[in-house]
Order: C-alpha cells, then sequence, then structure tokens
C-alpha cells in the first residue's frame, strides 16, 4: 500500500477544491488525487484523513452481507456446552444477556447486547442501504443521515472484544468441566472478523462525494495554516470545510452535522467524567464482580483476585490479559486523560504530536477493557448447576461497565485541537 501526505504546495496555496482540516490538530491541506491502495495524511498530525480502496461500495456491500449472515447463524445455533460430574449446560448466545436479566443486572446485559448484537446489526444494514443504492447510482432515501450514523456507531461494536471474553472464559472453566464449542461460537467468530474488515472498508471520503457533489471550501480558505483563526471549522463526519460564525458554531453544507471551532467547555467535561470514572473505578474494585459457587462453597472475587486465583491456578496469560484490559487500561487512560487536560492547558510547546499520539492510543484502547464484563456474562449464562456449580455476577460489574463506557465518553469529550493551539486553552469556548 502506498501512503501520499498532502504537503503544502505554493502553487495551491489558494485553492478551494477538496480541501479539509485535520480533526486532530485543524491544519488545512489539500487531497491529492488517490489511486486504490492509497492514502492522504495531514502533513503536521500524520491523521489519516482520507483512504482511498479498489470497489469501495462492493467490497462494502459483500463483507456486510457475509456478516450479517454470519451473525443470522451465531444466533441460531448452540454457542457452548459443558458438563461437569454428569451435569451439564448449553447456551446460544443471547442467553449471555438474558442471565444478566435474570440475575438483576439488566443494565450491564443492556450493554452486552448492544455492542455485540444491535449496534453492529444496525451498522452492518446501514452500511447495505448505502452501497446499494451507490451501486445504482441513486442514493436510497435517508442516506446522509444513515451515512451520518456509521460514525457515531463506529466506537461502540465490541463483537471483537467478545470473542476474546469468550477464549477468557472458556479457559478460565476448561479445568474443572467439559467444554464443548458450538457452531454458534465459530460463526461468531467469522462474524467478528467480517465486521472489522466491513468497517476498515469504508470509504469516507468516497461514500460521501457520491452522496453529495462537493461544494468548493470558502472563499480565501489558506492551506498551510489552522482552520479557527481563519472563522473555519472542518467536518468530522464527512470532512468538508465549512464557515463558522461569530461565536465559532456551525452546520455543514453537506451532511448537516453540528460544527464547533473547539468542543464546548471540553476540558471542563473530560474532567468531570474522569472524576466520575475515578469514583466508579473505587466500587468496581473493592466489590465482588462474579461469586463461584463449588461444591455448596460460595467463594465471591473481585477484580484483582480473580486475576491472583488465574495466576497461580496455572492461567497466567488468561490473568495477564484480565490484568491489562481490566486494571491496567482503565488506571492508564485515566492517568493519561489527566496528563493531556493539563498539557492542553499549558499549550502545545514542542511536544503537541506525542501527546496527539498518545490520545490516540487512549481512544482506541478504551473498548477493550470490556473483555472482564464479557467473561462474567458468558460464565453466567454457562456455569449453572446450583450447589455443584455455579457463577453469579457481583454488584461490581455495573460499576466496572459504568467505568468502561465513562472513560470512552471522556475521551471522546477531550478535544486533541487543544494540544495544538500556541497559547494555552484558558479562553476555550465555554457556549453551550
Amino acid at each position: 500500500m502506498t501512503s501520499s501526505s498532502p504537503e503544502q504546495d505554493p502553487a495551491d496555496h489558494g485553492t478551494r477544491r477538496r480541501l479539509r482540516a485535520c480533526p486532530e490538530c485543524d491544519w488545512v491541506s489539500a487531497l491529492p488525487p488517490l489511486s486504490p491502495g492509497d492514502k492522504a495524511c495531514c502533513p503536521r498530525c500524520d491523521h489519516t484523513l482520507a483512504q482511498r480502496h479498489y470497489r469501495p461500495a462492493e467490497r462494502s456491500l459483500a463483507l456486510a452481507l457475509s456478516s450479517l449472515i454470519a451473525l443470522a447463524i451465531a444466533l441460531s445455533f448452540n454457542f457452548v456446552r459443558f458438563e461437569f460430574s454428569g451435569i451439564g449446560n448449553r447456551i446460544d448466545l443471547l442467553e449471555t444477556v438474558s442471565a444478566m436479566i435474570h440475575f438483576d443486572h439488566p443494565i450491564v446485559a443492556i450493554c452486552v447486547v448492544l455492542a455485540i448484537v444491535v449496534l453492529p446489526a444496525l451498522y452492518l444494514c446501514a452500511v447495505v442501504w448505502l452501497q446499494i443504492g451507490l451501486l445504482q447510482r441513486e442514493p436510497l432515501p435517508a442516506s446522509r443521515q444513515i451515512a451520518r450514523s456509521l460514525v457515531h456507531l463506529h466506537p461502540w461494536m465490541m463483537a471483537d472484544v467478545f470473542v476474546i471474553g469468550a477464549l477468557v472464559a472458556l479457559i478460565k472453566v476448561g479445568g474443572l468441566a467439559d467444554i464443548s464449542i458450538g457452531i454458534s461460537f465459530w460463526a461468531f467468530c467469522f462474524y467478528a472478523a467480517l465486521l472489522l474488515l466491513t468497517m476498515q472498508s469504508i470509504d469516507s471520503d468516497w461514500l460521501w462525494f457520491s452522496l453529495a457533489p462537493e461544494p468548493l471550501a470558502p472563499e480565501d480558505t489558506q492551506t498551510g495554516a489552522t482552520a479557527a483563526p481563519q472563522g473555519l471549522g472542518g467536518c468530522t463526519t464527512c470532512g468538508l470545510i465549512n464557515r463558522l460564525d461569530a461565536r465559532g458554531r456551525g452546520r455543514c453544507r453537506r451532511c448537516g452535522e453540528p460544527l464547533h471551532d473547539r468542543l464546548p467547555n471540553s476540558l471542563q467535561r473530560t474532567w468531570a467524567l474522569v472524576f466520575a470514572a475515578a469514583v466508579l473505578y473505587i466500587p468496581a474494585n473493592v466489590y465482588p464482580i462474579m461469586t463461584t459457587t463449588y461444591l455448596g462453597n460460595s467463594d465471591p472475587s473481585n477484580i484483582i483476585s480473580g486475576v491472583v486465583e488465574l495466576w497461580h491456578g496455572g492461567s497466567a496469560p488468561v490473568a495477564v490479559i484480565i490484568f491489562i484490559a481490566s486494571i491496567l487500561v482503565p488506571v492508564g487512560k485515566l492517568i493519561a486523560l489527566v496528563w493531556l487536560c493539563l498539557a492542553a492547558r499549558r499549550g502545545s510547546g514542542n511536544r503537541a504530536f506525542v501527546r496527539t499520539r498518545l490520545y490516540r492510543v487512549v481512544e482506541f484502547i478504551g473498548r477493550w477493557s470490556m473483555v472482564d464484563i464479557f467473561v462474567v456474562s458468558i460464565l453466567t449464562a454457562l456455569i449453572r448447576a446450583g450447589a455443584l456449580m455455579s457463577i453469579t455476577p457481583g454488584p461490581a460489574a455495573l460499576a466496572f461497565a459504568g467505568v468502561v463506557i465513562v472513560t470512552m465518553l471522556a475521551a471522546f469529550a477531550f478535544d486533541p485541537r487543544l494540544l495544538w493551539q500556541e497559547s494555552p486553552a484558558l479562553e476555550e469556548p465555554s457556549h453551550a
């Protein structure tokens, strides 16, 4: 794959075609012509502005349809079966949700079913709808609104995380009982892989250009400079540069997305969400996340004790995965967000590029902490043999799910463009 970065060209300084304002550093640059396999990156922070795929409509449509078929198979057959001392249990995929409801954890159950089934299915159906219209060269009704939704659904789909959680759960009980993997498990693995490929196949730049021809950028737009001082803002959904009003607000001319020169109250909202996540993290680690009953003896365990138990039980790799996902990632993310907020207050300095890369890592890793919640939901549904052997969710499950969701919201609330401001972000817009 070749890569092209749109460097500043004096001859193109006054161009108004195919301009983009980087969503991470606010640098205005012109997109070069792209061939399949090429990508255009911001010359200032190296953020990918556009990436061209070969036959994007056919590619995305085929992957989305395949993903939906795999999901249908995963929902139709047995997921996994266990047997212990002549007592067995067989579950399907959705029983991981119904079991959490049965044990009075409806909010956790809703989070699980949304992350692994509902939101991915909506995303895939939206992709199919959009690509069918584009292949017919006549977009179907509501295509622009549906295309806007793809960006917002993307971070909340966690089928791949659920696969890791399922593997951890099976390894955790594999030494205590006989485990049989059903057709649904393998179908879900294919579905998770195909869903990832579908998301990677979306050529957003080509998609929006096909849905609505791109108008010229506002007059006097200058490349090789930041957008905000020019009274401009780049759309984070379709990429179009738009003129903002005196308050730094506007609405995209092409997709209708609300625009701001900087996210309103970004640092204040990030601080509030970081504090809320830190408060939730205390009960998430103090209270038991699940209780294991074995031969009539109940043993409640929190996240840390579960890691220690796995380590001493000979499952060191699983213990490391749980430790990283459930302890290291949440704590590291909170520390990183605090540091980024402080750095944004001090101004850009000469480390803005490093800080932006840290922000990308924080934004990417947050959802992987859900692996512990998925492990609990699978084990709760699977291990149900009464006093002989059973697992029930503990009160920490809700608190930990809250930590994951709130830290993800904190990362979304932080505006990375603040890291590139020459002066400290003390004059950050406070309008709603």
